[in-house]
């Protein structure tokens, strides 16, 4: 091939695909696909969303199955209360989820993109089928907006983003839900609105948030702005699954010709697995950063090739290996690591979450405080203790000395009540006979029990008068 002919071939890598040669917006009017593929995404896409609704309302013991409130720094899954304090748990979550995300994108490339992500589940199952419903086909669509009559248009325009806004204010007060839980949420809509003017300003920016991203930013979300697709260069090799069009099956390419033997390669450059793919690129062009893996273009193709009646699979889920060398998928190095890697991260997981304490309690010497000699040759220190009860019931709560005598006596109470879901602080003196204390700084245990059950063991030090 002459090097002009390799440039030409090569130029649609020199911008996305929703950008013209002229540096402009390339609006995506993407057919409607149809197919055993769209038919799974479909049934995965409206259970993501029966989910994604649903889930604030579900409580277990009183508590929100998930609830995210990074306002109070209280964060809730699993009906499992986690706060600040846990924070470790939440970074080795972190960890094992890129961890995932790395060896999930080395094995099936961008199969999260076409089939979870949130913004193409709405795009494609929400926003993209009201817009079908009411502007028509991507030929009518195009029509409506170079041609149609002004009050059509007006209408139907109107129409579409109304129902566009409504949901994306369905969809914020989810989100906000998640946030400072649905009770709260439903508490808040009762009441007066200048009793939330804050949280309804930050309502109504992220409704249009939602709003401008489904009506307008669409697939730059995914050609531009997520970071993602722009790491998947990084993590991809050949034995990775992806969308992949067998050039070797295909090429050369050559118009359907009935009645007349083919010589040409199976593509017969019909353009519709081009005209459905929702971020505008041809997937015959090779591995391409706007690929969300979606199987739009499968589906489409594997239609055209039964009405022709070729072998279907011309656009199918393959590696590169597959296609150029016909070697089937097989587990590499890489991928055994990142996997063990990731068993390890997630067993770390398991072991800190079922070993996670309800109660926290952090005992110190209050400082600048000496130690006092008391009747009874007893040594005294002040300690102060602080407690985080994490659960959603008041605890009540005992101090013991462990392996070693000695007396408790607290300070303005005579008794330890944990207040629920917060910190709770007490002083006490701790008095030791004198016998016990044999060096300056004694290394001590004292437990924290409710009724008999031991509940934490914290080690601290007394101070006494022996060098």
């Amino acid at each position: 091939m002459r090097e002009e002919d390799l440039l030409q071939a090569e130029s649609y890598r020199d911008r996305v695909s929703t950008v013209t040669d002229k540096g402009k917006r390339k609006w995506v009017y993407a057919l409607k696909p149809s197919g055993k593929w769209y038919k799974y995404r479909k049934i995965i896409a409206w259970s993501y969303l029966a989910v994604f609704f649903i889930l604030p309302f579900i409580k277990v013991n009183g508590l929100p199955f998930m609830m995210i409130n990074v306002l109070e720094g209280k964060f809730i899954l699993f009906s499992k209360i986690f706060w600040p304090q846990d924070f470790f748990i939440f970074a080795i979550a972190m960890i094992t989820f890129i961890v995932f995300i790395v060896l999930f994108t080395v094995v099936f490339g961008r199969l999260f993109c076409g089939w979870v992500c949130p913004q193409t589940v709405f795009m494609e199952f929400v926003f993209r089928p009201i817009e079908w419903l009411i502007e028509g086909s991507p030929a009518q669509q195009k029509k409506l907006k170079e041609q149609g009559s002004f009050i059509e248009k007006t209408f139907k325009k109107a129409l579409k983003h109304f129902l566009f806004f409504v949901i994306s204010f369905i969809i914020a007060n989810t989100f906000l839900s998640y946030i400072l839980g649905v009770d709260e949420v439903i508490k808040m809509i009762k009441e007066p609105i200048d009793q939330h003017l804050g949280l309804l300003t930050g309502l109504i920016i992220f409704t249009y948030l939602f709003y401008g991203v489904f009506a307008f930013v669409r697939d730059l979300v995914c050609t531009t702005v997520c970071p993602y697709g722009r790491l998947q260069g990084v993590m991809f090799d050949k034995d990775t699954m992806q969308i992949a069009y067998d050039y070797k099956r295909g090429e050369p390419r050559g118009k359907f010709k009935k009645n007349i033997e083919r010589t040409e390669g199976d593509c017969i450059n019909c353009m519709k697995c081009v005209h459905v793919c929702p971020t505008g690129i041809d997937i015959r062009d090779g591995l391409q950063m706007e690929c969300v893996s979606c199987t739009a273009c499968i589906d489409a193709c594997n239609e055209v090739m039964e009405s022709v009646h070729l072998p279907k699979g011309l656009i199918r889920y393959a590696s590169e290996n597959e296609i150029s060398t016909g070697q089937k998928f097989h587990f590499n190095a890489r991928m055994k690591a990142y996997s063990i890697l990731l068993g390890i991260l997630m067993v770390a997981m398991g072991f800190l979450i079922s070993t996670r304490k309800t109660v926290d309690t952090y005992i110190s010497r209050v400082k600048g405080q000496l130690y006092q000699e008391v009747p009874g040759g007893k040594i005294s220190n002040l300690f102060e203790a602080k407690i985080i009860n994490k659960s959603v019931e008041d605890m009540p709560v005992t101090l013991k000395l462990e392996d070693m005598d000695g007396e408790i006596k607290l300070i303005g109470t005579n008794q330890i009540m944990l207040k629920k879901e917060s910190l709770n602080e007490y002083t006490f003196f701790l008095q030791i006979p004198q016998k016990e204390i044999t060096h300056r700084s004694t290394k001590i245990k004292i437990g924290v029990y409710k009724g008999d059950d031991k509940i934490q063991t914290i080690k601290t030090k007394f101070l006494g008068p022996f060098n």
